[in-house]
């Protein structure tokens, strides 16, 4: 079993038999865990929504802390500090992570624990903004689509995908690209700004129906999951 547990916008805390994964966090009330469970820390990227210091004070709470923090963050080196950047593979503690490039900043990550694997997409995302120019919207379509395409034949359990509503009616094109493209058990959408409606939009697009079974409804923060 896996537990997940929304903390806001693109911050989850999913909670296994011997480890816990905290991601991108930067609001909300962390759930207490066993202290003698491995954590680990992934930071996609330095913005605000994604990052703050005070993961670092996790240290006393946990016997066993690693973070995986972007390389585009200024953090002193340390022995429990892994800096990544894009397109990297590493192992720590038992778990295998590898990193995309984001289309916005940092990186996203994909990681390997005890035969689950897991997804989170920090700002990697189909940033089609109708206000930009025909060119940026194609660069970002080939950037994006290129790199969902590196993910094809893994088999994920878990994936965070945002769903961003600022993007108007192209606000899904990420996710839908990224079900159709990969072979993805659940998907958590994030990165939606507290604004819940967005589920219920997704409930009637008609690009989502060949995988609306797989989309998990959030409706609150600190709102928590049991998954298989």
């Amino acid at each position: 079993m896996m537990k997940v547990i929304y903390l806001g916008h693109s911050g989850f805390f999913v909670e296994m038999e011997d480890a816990c994964f905290l991601f991108d966090y930067y609001k909300g009330d962390l759930p207490e865990a066993d202290r003698g469970k491995k954590l680990f820390v992934f930071v996609s990227h330095g913005h605000y929504d994604h990052y703050r210091k005070e993961i670092f004070s996790l240290r006393d709470q946990y016997d066993q802390v690693r973070y995986l923090i972007s390389s585009d963050i200024f953090v002193r080196e340390a022995e429990d500090i892994r800096p990544v950047k894009p397109n990297e593979e590493t192992e720590v503690l038992g778990c295998r992570i590898r990193t995309l490039r984001s289309t916005d900043e940092g990186v996203a990550f994909l990681l390997k624990y005890r035969g689950r694997t897991i997804y989170h997409a920090g700002d990697l995302n189909w940033w089609h903004w109708e206000e930009e120019t025909e060119g940026y919207n194609t660069a970002m379509r080939r950037a994006y689509q290129s790199e969902i395409n590196k993910l094809q034949g893994e088999k994920i359990d878990l994936a965070f995908v945002p769903v961003d509503p600022r993007l108007g009616e192209q606000y899904c094109w990420g996710l839908d690209c990224f079900m159709k493209r990969t072979d993805t058990k659940r998907v958590f959408p994030m990165h939606f700004w507290d604004n819940y409606a967005v589920f219920d939009r997704l409930a009637l697009e008609k690009c989502a129906q060949d995988y609306e079974d797989r989309i998990i409804r959030i409706e609150r923060e600190g709102q928590s999951f049991l998954l298989e």
